[in-house]
């Protein structure tokens, strides 16, 4: 039958692995710091422990145990940050110092590993189930849900052995006079501790390696210059917001939006001036357009809005106070005196529409805007098949 010293031995191992794996993920990611100093923290945990009776006592004793509570709460912690949530609680802060006058005076006052063993359990079992619900409630929207409930399991399964130890050494269900006496308790709750180690974390590096894969994906999606939609994914999106359209009946609508005399910044002014005030429309148009809008960058100076639930002429009345907005600005958008203004193109989706129809005749209004003197919003409309165009103003007013 192993011995606990030899588990704890197992256990040292299994705590090594523990943070080789964790010392292995990009520390920018949120709360891996904390989940890394928790794991060395934990393995000079065990370390004291397994030199119980080699050190003073009030160093392998009480010092390891209040190391481990400190521990459990840096991976609260590292779970908080990594959601998004403020890390810190101050009462837990509180909760460990009671928690180290409590070890103490069983220690030290009225001797009792018991009562020493209850009270740091307690601890752990609301370190752990606050990390299951976290985990469990707090998954990120569109992620794959194996990672995120693999760690609830695991930090569940962790808080009801604590819970579990707590409750046979509190009620006095289980007794030992020396920390690493052989009982099967002792050796079922190290065994556990095996276990749990590594699986907490292989859990935390899946949390991050799931960040890396959003942040991967969003840096494919999204403009580098203005933060907008790629060309690629105002496409994957606007397809399927067609698909949507098409089946529920519900109208949609499209601009094709270019800025106008937009060559001239760049000649007078440079590239960078010209990325500026890229980057300056593209914040005016995500300020001013609705949250239900899709907007992405085509390419260049050109730019795509989607419209869900929208009529043409609604689209175009929303386009035109924007154009208002951006033409009598005088701080938002730079350079306006090189004439950055825009000219806009809109389409209603009809039956037997696919995007590149849908897109096309918007893009033909906008041509026809430029046509027309620029600075202004054109909705096209079919007359017996041929495309035709009309300005938004006059319909609206």
């Amino acid at each position: 039958m192993p011995t606990p010293l030899s588990i704890l031995i197992v256990t040292m191992l299994s705590g090594v692995i523990s943070t080789a794996i964790l010392l292995s993920l990009p520390t920018f990611i949120p709360g891996v710091k904390r989940w890394i100093l928790a794991s060395v923290l934990t393995l000079l945990s065990i370390g004291l422990v397994a030199l119980r009776g080699q050190i003073p006592g009030v160093a392998s004793g009480l010092i390891a145990s209040e190391v481990f509570v400190i521990a459990s709460l840096l991976q609260l912690q590292g779970c908080r940050q990594f959601f998004g949530r403020n890390p810190s609680v101050w009462l837990e802060y509180v909760a460990c110092v009671a928690v180290f006058i409590a070890i103490a005076y069983w220690t030290y006052v009225s001797e009792s590993l018991q009562a020493r063993i209850a009270v740091a359990s307690i601890f752990h079992v609301y370190a752990y189930l606050s990390i299951a619900w976290l985990s469990h409630h707090v998954s990120q929207l569109g992620r794959p849900k194996y990672s995120y409930r693999f760690i609830a399991v695991v930090a569940f399964l962790a808080a009801s052995g604590h819970l579990l130890r707590g409750v046979m050494y509190g009620t006095g269900m289980e007794f030992q006079n020396r920390f690493l006496e052989s009982t099967s308790a002792n050796l079922l709750f190290f065994s556990l501790s095996i276990l749990r180690l590594p699986c907490l974390a292989v859990g935390m590096a899946m949390l991050a390696h799931d960040h890396m894969a959003e942040k991967l994906k969003s840096l494919a999606n999204t403009d580098d210059l203005t933060g907008l939609l790629t060309r690629r994914a105002f496409f994957q999106q606007a397809q399927a917001a067609l698909a949507f359209a098409d089946r529920s009946g519900e109208p949609l609508s499209i601009a094709i939006v270019d800025l106008d005399y937009f060559k001239a910044v760049n000649d007078r002014h440079g590239h960078a001036s010209g990325d500026r005030v890229l980057a300056d429309f593209a914040a005016t148009m995500t300020k001013n357009l609705r949250a239900s809008d899709l907007v992405g960058r085509l390419g260049g100076e050109e730019f795509a809005i989607l419209c869900p639930a929208t009529g043409s002429f609604e689209t175009a009345r929303l386009l035109d106070r924007l154009r208002a907005k951006v033409d009598g600005s005088s701080g938002t958008i730079s350079f306006r005196e090189d004439g950055c203004t825009f000219s806009a193109g809109v389409d209603e989706c009809r039956e037997g529409d696919t995007l590149e129809s849908l897109m096309a005749r918007a893009d033909a209004a906008l041509y026809e805007a430029k046509a027309r003197g620029r600075n202004r919003v054109v909705v096209a409309t079919s007359n017996q098949g041929k495309e035709s165009a009309m300005e938004a103003r006059s319909l609206a007013g």
